[in-house]
This record gives structure tokens, sequence and C-alpha cells, in this order.
């Protein structure tokens, strides 16, 4: 898995301090809970260290796009859900445990809704349809329904702030391949979809977050069968949230999950992980640049990957 850089991360909550907060957060029982939801913790406090760790990398982003959230790596094998603090140097620190009530857990998404540069609040789509939503701004939140039906759809994620306004915003695909856009209110409700367009079952990867072409929109990359990489630049229009989209190059179908995550290596640009069949992890460097949006790959984990069925 992951190793630490043993870089000395001015501001960076220690991982003992972290793993005293996390214990505490998952024994806390003074909150409501949605009935659908599991009784664990929001997985998105796990943020506190990304939080802490946020003025450093601010200071590094000396050539930064607008908008590049920092975030913690999460996944759930099987029931247990694990996070991963940012290393300070692209990568990311041994994993941390977290619950084991993710049994029930379909899909799951971070955001970042307050616009403090870290991704804190998370949304979870459960197998029966319902989906919840906790920020992690407080020890004592719990995920609450937001609502049932999202079973219509077998793509769910959120790439940022697409259609104009301030909060995060859904997309979602549903089986006949058509793209949907929910607007976020920024307290985990949407508004009604708006449909972006059909063909999208074309792809078996959709992912991003944040800006990867250097204009300060949120953009998306997506896969695929031959192995293509196309990203769509984001408009800034909900009426019609993407441009025409731009081959990014080719050779990524070796790859079973690809993966937006914010600011990795802390230069103030949106990055992709990808994880090959073999379970081996890789950071792909933003540039920035629409015409070569990412760096060559760089190998941040050596095995191991391929334990979580969700990772977000």
């Amino acid at each position: 898995m992951a190793n630490s850089s043993g870089l000395n991360r001015t501001g960076v909550v220690s991982r003992v301090t972290i793993a005293a907060i996390t214990a505490a957060l998952v024994g806390t029982t003074t909150a409501a809970t949605a009935a659908d939801a599991p009784q664990g913790a929001v997985p998105a406090k796990a943020s506190v260290a990304a939080k802490a760790a946020a003025p450093a990398a601010a200071a590094n982003a000396t050539a930064a796009s607008a908008g590049a959230e920092i975030r913690a790596l999460q996944g759930v094998s099987g029931s247990s859900l694990y996070w991963y603090q940012p290393n300070g140097s692209g990568g990311y620190e041994s994993r941390l445990y977290e619950t084991s009530s993710w049994g029930s857990v379909k899909f799951a998404q971070q955001a970042d809704n307050d616009n403090d540069g870290v991704a804190d609040d998370v949304w979870v789509w459960y197998v029966n349809g319902t989906l919840a939503y906790g920020s992690g701004e407080s020890t004592s939140t719990r995920l609450v329904n937001i609502g049932g039906g999202w079973n219509i759809y077998n793509k769910v994620l959120s790439p940022g702030q697409l259609g104009g306004g301030a909060a995060a915003d859904l997309l979602t695909r549903d089986s006949a391949g058509v793209l949907w856009l929910h607007l976020g209110y920024g307290n985990g409700k949407v508004t009604g979809r708006y449909k972006v367009g059909p063909g999208w079952n074309a792809y078996n990867q959709i992912a991003g977050v944040g800006d990867l072409s250097g204009d300060g929109k949120a953009d998306i990359v997506a896969r695929d069968a031959a192995g293509d990489l196309w990203l769509y630049k984001g408009t800034g229009d909900y009426k019609k949230p993407f441009g025409g989209r731009s081959k990014v190059g080719g050779g990524w179908g070796g790859f079973n999950l690809i993966l937006g995550v914010g600011d990795l290596d802390w230069d103030g640009r949106s990055d992709l992980i990808a994880r090959d069949t073999a379970g081996k992890l890789y950071r792909y460097s933003g540039t920035g640049n629409a015409a070569a949006p990412f760096k060559r790959a760089a190998l941040i984990g050596s095995s191991g990957w391929n334990t979580y069925r969700i990772m977000f």
C-alpha cells in the first residue's frame, strides 16, 4: 500500500492525532441518523488532516489554476472503510481504519461545499437506491437521507461546480447512456436533473475533480473501449456544461479505475490517480494545459489497491 514519505509537512496533523479523532468520531451518537444510512461516522471528516495541510499546499501553488481541492483518499473493502492522508510529496500515508458499516454502499463522492479548498463533505449511495449526505465540519455530524430512486443511474460523480453556482454539483449516467447534471445547493440536496446528452455509455470510466485545462472551470475526462482518454472542458453553464471533447491520449485501457483526487502533489493543479489490473496505483499530475493536461505517470502504490471495490 501507500508509504509515508517521512517529510516534515508543516501544519499537517499527525497520524496519531487523527487516529484519536477518528476513534472519537466513530463512537459519536449525538446526532440523528437517516434510517438507510450506516451507523458509522461521516467519512469526509478524514479531511481534518487535509484541512491542516491546505496552507502548505497553497504555499506551493505558485502557478496554480483556480479551484484545486485538497482531498484525502478513501476506499471500501468489503464493508470496511479506510482513508489515506496525502503525504505532501504526491502520494499517501499508510491507511487508517474508519468503520465496518459500509457493506450496503454502492457509490460515494467527496465534495467541497464550503469552498475552503478542502473536500470535507460526502454523498453516499446505497444499493437500495437511497442517497445520503454528510458534512465533515462537525464532529457529531451523521449521514442524513436526501432521497431515493438513485438506482436508475450506473455512474455518479461530482467533479465540482459545473453549473455556475457556488456549490458542488453531481453528474449521473442512466442505463440508456444519457448523462444528467444535478445542481447542488451546498447542503447535500440537489435540483432536478438537467440533460447533458446521450451516448455516454461509450465510456467505461468518467473522472475528474476541478480544473484540468487551466481555464478555472471544472472539467472531466472519459475513457472509451479502445483505451483512449478524452477531455471535456467545462463551460460553467448548466444548460451546456461541457464543450466538445479533445483526445488526451491512448493506452489508458490497462486501468480498472481512473479517479479525480484534487491536488495530490500540492502544486495547485488538479490531478488523477489510476489503478491497474495488478493493483498498482499511479498519479497523473495535472499541467493546467488543455492540449496535454497530465504529466507522465508516477507510481505511488506498488500493490494491493485492488482490494477496494470503491475508491473516492
